[in-house]
């Protein structure tokens, strides 16, 4: 019989560069001349958001940020080790970087075996070097076992989940950060170089309507005006049944499987409502509160126009994972949730495993 674990974390891709650079997406927001003025102007900005910025442009604080981010993954990791796991499920957002035009996926399993990827793509596209001091080419090995990725794939379609597949990686394209990061941050101290672990990879389409239009990420507000949405991504409620699909495929088996949601939650670069400037961290209360209640209706109830108007795309792999510990029958031991408002999302991390803690 199988054994699970459940954890939740961020891939949160400025992690990976240095503290100058870590508030460089907001230096670059307020650039925008769409924003009005009196948006950008610090003095109506949130008390946090004011403290964070302080008089260097958020660089001091981002220290702070580091030290709480790291310190949740290290308990994470150390809840993977304890946990010996067989293999790693790990739901993640492919933000048009795999998946582009040609296709987008609600759900994919990415059946790639090892696979060396470069480690810092994101940080050297936006010319900022990483934290760890490395050469900018520095490469990683994702470990992964097709045939197992295959066989998910497999017991998925037969659960009714028409899952797609993948074998190769497009040719050219970056491969996933949430899946790269997930491995990268797990082993922060070794920057991902270390991670023993075979990766099952299943991206999960959580831009959906904006997946295309903006390119799964970052637009100006001029740009957005006349966009053309794209269909929307998989609805909560379906993430949700797709992880306790995932449970279903690994039940009769004898492995021990550890199961991510990799993923901040509200990020400030998709809450229009905001002017990009800062998340919707009152949203991300919300669910937070039944997230750690077990209010699991309360998130099935969640809509996905509720995930675009609070700029929660990407939590929509926390809804699989949700709904994994949910059929798993884990509880959760341990959860936080490190808020900020100058560092573009909200971060949340937590450890699911077979021990109440009521």
């Amino acid at each position: 019989m199988a054994e699970f674990l459940g954890l939740g974390m961020t891939h949160y891709p400025l992690l990976a560069g240095t503290d100058e650079h870590m508030a460089g997406l907001l230096r670059w927001t307020l650039t925008d001349p769409g924003i009005p003025d009196d948006a950008k102007d610090p003095a109506g900005w949130p008390e946090l958001m004011r403290t964070e910025w302080a008089d260097d442009g958020g660089t001091a604080a981002a220290a702070g940020h580091r030290a709480a981010l790291v310190d949740n993954l290290h308990r994470v990791r150390a809840a993977l080790d304890a946990f010996e796991p067989d293999l790693v499920v790990v739901w993640g957002d492919d933000q048009y970087e795999n998946f582009r035009e040609e296709v987008v996926p609600s759900f994919c399993v990415l059946a790639y075996g090892d696979l060396e990827v470069p480690a810092f793509e994101v940080m050297n596209a936006r010319g900022a070097p990483n934290a760890w001091g490395l050469p900018d080419d520095t490469s990683i090995v994702l470990h992964g076992d097709a045939a197992v990725s295959r066989r998910l794939a497999d017991d998925l379609i037969r659960d009714g989940f028409d899952m797609a597949y993948s074998y190769r990686k497009r040719a050219g394209a970056h491969f996933p950060h949430a899946i790269l990061n997930t491995q990268l941050f797990l082993d922060y101290d070794e920057a991902g170089r270390a991670f023993p672990y075979p990766l099952v990879p299943i991206t999960v389409n959580c831009y959906g309507q904006h997946a295309i239009a903006r390119q799964g990420g970052w637009a100006r507000f001029a740009e957005i005006e006349d966009e053309t949405l794209d269909p929307i991504g998989p609805t909560p409620a379906r993430c949700l049944d797709l992880g306790a699909a995932v449970v279903r495929a690994y039940a009769g088996t004898d492995l021990r499987v550890a199961m991510v949601a990799s993923s901040s939650w509200s990020h400030a670069f998709l809450v229009d409502k905001l002017w990009h400037l800062r998340p919707d961290t009152e949203a991300d209360r919300t669910l937070y509160k039944a997230l750690v209640g077990g209010d699991v209706e309360r998130w099935r109830a969640t809509t996905p126009a509720e995930i675009v108007d609070a700029g929660q795309h990407e939590m929509l792999n926390w809804f699989c994972l949700l709904g994994a510990v949910r059929e798993a029958g884990l509880d959760m031991r341990w959860s936080e949730l490190v808020e900020s408002d100058v560092f573009n999302s909200n971060k949340c991390f937590a450890v699911y495993d077979g021990t109440r803690t009521d």
